[in-house]
């Protein structure tokens, strides 16, 4: 069952503490690892502009260092990903116990 909250309610639900602490909990987690993803995919590329010579090394048989970096980023944002998909579970259970208290004030609130 789906239910909308007015514009009231919703400013009065992002104000409690319990909504607060979600959404600062998941910013806190979300842009770190932001940061890290945009700062990590950009080191290959500077890299390369920076020092092509130490780049373009083998770093096993005919696979540069560039390639193996390029390579890193795959392992790195399934990472991401896997970390994500862990702490998202949390989440969604804070959520659910949010969206839990809600629906419990909203049908008790009803005449």
């Amino acid at each position: 069952m789906m239910h909308h909250l007015r514009t009231t309610r919703w400013t009065e639900l992002a104000a409690e503490p319990e909504f607060r602490a979600l959404v600062r909990a998941r910013r806190w987690f979300v842009t770190p690892a932001t940061f890290f993803f945009i700062a990590y995919y950009l080191a290959l590329p500077v890299s390369v502009g920076f020092w092509p010579a130490v780049m373009s090394r083998p770093a096993w048989g005919p696979l540069t260092i560039a390639y193996a970096f390029a390579l890193s980023q795959f392992a790195m944002a399934w990472l991401l990903l896997a970390l994500y998909v862990r702490r998202a579970r949390k989440f969604d259970l804070q959520a659910a116990r949010i969206r839990k208290h809600e629906t419990r004030e909203l049908f008790d609130a009803r005449p």
